[in-house]
């Protein structure tokens, strides 16, 4: 951290709650802003950089604020129907403003000359790299303050500002040292800037009917001079989004808004240029308060990937699976003519290796150490990769005639590695750091792995494949109905021992065994009333588990979600809606989620929003949906969104 008298002045509140901010993306970058109106989270030039406003995991690593003088606390805060723009009312005791906020999209830039970023098919938006704020008083005058505070990289480079234009609308910050390898930040502006070092600030009284914006840039895309211009911008964005989320299939039901704020936040995840899809926004927030599970999810997971376009698909937005699966055959060398084995993870550009390093000059969020950036766990051997990988693809096939050619070779090499490997120990899932073991889980994904690939080659016209791995599964499959269940008749977390693991859920969601097989009840029973927290779901109990880490956590909400899902398949559609229904009463106030929840008093814990909770609140809310449809057919818990019958 620097020690310099110009570092930037800490916000003076405590960490808001992390369910209180809002999350923005254009779909190559994201923001977290806080519900006091400040920038608290941004990484520029892309999700995994280091960050400019960073306050988040330290008061003093930056934010930009702009809100009525001396109110922190809003009136209310929505997202525009169907969009990421965040609209935020403010009452003071004079008047009332609204404030609208987004990272801008507009049309596609690159006409004349191919862009140096984008390996997808280009499409009809693209992110212009400008964080854009309007002001509009609605009601008697206000004051409105605004102050912008970068710290480059991290905090651990200061910033300086200095003018850029004939007036005081446009100031630029540049780093102080080594300034070419940080972007610089462009301010463009209809109020009057004042420079202080490293904080740019402005400060006037709107009255009714009086408008104001503020745009951030670190691009070469043109930045808004007026305020119509700016509110034209902010229209475009509202469009583009509203153009993706009408491709959506969504039921006509309560729960709808549910649906479609997980979808657009899945959507906000996605990196357009490579096809890759983020775990989550952030970087250590904890999932135990002021403990040391602090992981950087700023990465594109394999699995978390192809679960969320599990969602997707659910929803009937399809589309991004192209783009990921062209990502995969990037990342393998299939596009190259290399051959490189699947990894748990990747950086969103396609990187394999993200050491991972903590931050020691931060506190982190609400003092929960370490800070950690880049992720050990890239080079983990997780078994359940490839049944995930090979699962998505086809669920995706049902809609499409054939798997592309250059993705069935890196296919084949997966079911290849999954029956090279499935006897092996693995990290499993929760990538545990502690010693490998025979996880349960990670068998049966292996088997999902094997019969998955059974289907796509008989679809491939291949069939020596087909008969060949059809065989491996069902031996797998017997291995773990003879090692990994318990003499209950439970699916156990790991072979030779008691103890469960809400990943066994899966066992049913993936049609491992069928719905009404009594080993598929007993564990799903045996989750609901024996691993949980007030009703919701752990993934393990710590006590049971060498994880590799001390300290406790709260309730894993995917687990909380596939637990929903798996009540519909064995019939039990009252405990499911109730589940559900309590689920969904734990959103935020913008009906995003963390990682995790502290059963008792409902606080989200955890990287936010996180993609892993998002689909399987997609899958839990259809499931129940259909569910309900069909209650009165005997078959009311057979549904299942993604593997239906063969």
């Amino acid at each position: 951290m620097t020690s310099d008298d110009n570092s930037p002045a800490p916000l003076r509140n405590a960490f808001p709650p992390i369910a209180d901010y809002g999350f923005l993306s254009d779909c190559e970058n994201t923001c977290l802003v806080s519900a006091a109106g400040a920038v608290e989270w941004l990484c520029i030039p892309r999700p995994d950089s280091p960050s400019v406003f960073g306050a988040i995991l330290d008061r003093g690593a930056g934010h930009f604020r702009l809100a009525p003088y001396g109110v922190s606390v809003p009136s209310a805060r929505r997202y525009l129907p169907g969009s990421l723009i965040l609209e935020t009312t403010w009452q003071t005791h004079t008047g009332w403003l609204i404030v609208r906020e987004a990272l801008v999209m507009g049309p596609w830039h690159d006409l004349e000359a191919r862009s140096r970023t984008h390996r997808r098919t280009p499409m009809d938006w693209d992110a212009e790299h400008i964080l854009l704020r309007t002001v509009r008083c609605v009601s008697g005058t206000v004051e409105l303050t605004m102050t912008c505070q970068p710290a480059f990289d991290y905090h651990r480079v200061r910033a300086a500002w200095e003018y850029s234009g004939p007036a005081y609308g446009e100031a630029t910050a540049r780093a102080v040292t080594d300034a070419d390898a940080h972007p610089a930040l462009r301010l463009t502006t209809s109020l009057r800037l004042g420079l202080e070092g490293n904080t740019a600030r402005a400060r006037t009284r709107l009255s009714e009917g009086e408008t104001a914006f503020v745009a951030l840039s670190w691009s070469k895309h043109p930045q808004p001079r007026t305020f119509d211009e700016a509110a034209k911008k902010m229209w475009t964005t509202s469009e583009c989004w509203r153009q993706w989320i009408n491709i959506g299939d969504f039921p006509d039901h309560p729960w709808r808004s549910y649906l479609q704020r997980s979808a657009l936040t899945l959507k906000g995840l996605t990196y357009s240029p490579t096809g890759a899809l983020l775990a989550a926004s952030t970087t250590s927030l904890p999932e135990t308060p002021q403990g040391e599970r602090n992981w950087d999810y700023r990465y594109a997971w394999v699995r978390d990937s192809t679960f969320a376009l599990w969602g997707l698909y659910t929803l009937g937005l399809d589309r991004e699976a192209d783009d990921f699966f062209a990502f995969m055959a990037d990342v393998s060398g299939a596009n190259n003519g290399e051959r490189h084995p699947l990894q748990v993870m990747y950086g969103v550009g396609g990187e394999r290796s993200l050491p991972e390093s903590e931050l020691h000059h931060l506190s982190g969020y609400d003092d929960a150490r370490p800070v950690r950036i880049g992720n050990g766990a890239f080079d983990q051997v997780q078994h359940d990769i490839w049944g995930t990988m090979l699962d998505s693809v086809y669920l995706h096939t049902k809609s499409r005639d054939q798997v592309p050619d250059n993705l069935w070779p890196v296919l084949k090499e997966q079911v290849e590695e999954a029956v090279k490997h499935w006897r092996q120990p693995d990290r499993g899932i929760w990538e545990v750091r502690g010693e490998p073991q025979h996880f349960t889980s990670s068998k049966i994904m292996c088997w999902v792995a094997l019969d998955r690939g059974a289907k796509l080659a008989g679809r491939q016209g291949e069939k020596s494949y087909a008969q060949q791995w059809s065989a491996i599964a069902e031996e797998i499959k017997d291995d773990i109905l003879t090692h990994g269940v318990d003499s209950r008749g439970v699916l156990t977390q790991r072979y030779g021992d008691d103890a469960l693991d809400a990943s066994l859920l899966l066992a049913v969601l993936t049609r491992f065994l069928p719905p009404d097989d009594p080993r598929i009840r007993a564990t799903v029973l045996a989750i609901a009333d024996e691993l949980t927290e007030e009703g919701l779901v752990l993934r393990y109990r710590t006590d049971e588990t060498d994880d590799g880490l001390s300290g406790e956590e709260g309730t894993f909400t995917i687990c909380s979600f596939w637990l929903v899902s798996a009540l519909v398949e064995i019939g039990e559609l009252h405990r499911a809606r109730h589940l559900c229904e309590r689920l969904l009463s734990f959103a935020s106030p913008l009906h995003l989620y963390a990682e995790e929840i502290e059963p008792r008093t409902g606080r989200h814990l955890g990287n936010f929003p996180q993609a892993f909770t998002h689909l399987a609140l997609i899958n839990a809310v259809v499931h129940v949906i259909r569910a309900e449809e069909n209650c009165s057919a005997d078959a009311a818990g057979m549904f299942q969104p993604a593997h239906g019958p063969v």
